[in-house]
């Protein structure tokens, strides 16, 4: 059989000329096989019909095999010849004939090294493509991030304004008078929550004595 791969005929075809070609041998070489066990039956039936023979089956099948052998030989050789016809004449495409598929590049011809060049832009411009895309997405992160920082304030400031116009309507003018005010309140009241706090622990303790 050829060793040559044929890649390109097999891109044609849809499978290997040398495929094709060892499938047609052993389609004919099983049918060889099968015409001689046919031949041996009609020998063997035609000496039953003979009275006296001395001829024996077992003769009968080493003289099959012998011819057999015989066949397969010459068989062979002219296998080879036809192998070599079909793969250089009939399932062979001449080197100056190109696939549709293929003709691009007869259009945009392309050396190994502008290819290789092709192929590490094209590799730099993925990076720079993953770069902006999580450039783009920490952008995003960092706004909505913002926009929850500016809501606060909003709440902040809104909080600012409600203090302002309840100290405007119980008399307070100065709002840095009133914050101090509201921040010393503030204090007594967490002095005074304390305190009930531990006068609670003492009267649980005295409870668990008890």
């Amino acid at each position: 059989m050829s060793v040559d791969p044929m890649v390109y005929e097999a891109q044609f075809f849809g499978f290997t000329p040398q495929t094709c070609m060892l499938r047609v041998y052993i389609a004919f070489q099983d049918y060889l096989f099968e015409m001689m066990l046919v031949v041996e039956g009609v020998i063997l039936k035609k000496l039953d019909g003979i009275p006296g023979c001395k001829i024996s089956p077992f003769q009968i099948r080493k003289s099959t095999e012998k011819f057999l052998l015989f066949l397969k030989d010459h068989f062979d050789k002219l296998f080879s010849k036809m192998e070599q016809v079909l793969l250089q004449l009939v399932l062979n495409i001449p080197k100056n004939v190109l696939l549709p598929e293929d003709k691009v590049h007869e259009q945009y011809p392309y050396s190994k090294e502008e290819f290789q060049a092709l192929q590490a832009e094209i590799q730099q411009l993925q990076q720079q493509c993953k770069a902006e895309v999580s450039a783009g997405q920490a952008l995003r992160a960092e706004l909505e991030e913002q926009k929850a920082v500016r809501a606060e304030l909003e709440k902040v400031l809104q909080w600012f304004d409600g203090l302002e116009n309840a100290c405007r309507e119980h008399g307070t003018g100065d709002f840095k008078e009133s914050f101090a005010f509201l921040l010393n309140n503030s204090r007594k009241l967490q002095a005074v929550l304390k305190e009930v706090e531990e006068k609670s622990e003492k009267i649980k303790r005295l409870d668990s004595l008890l």
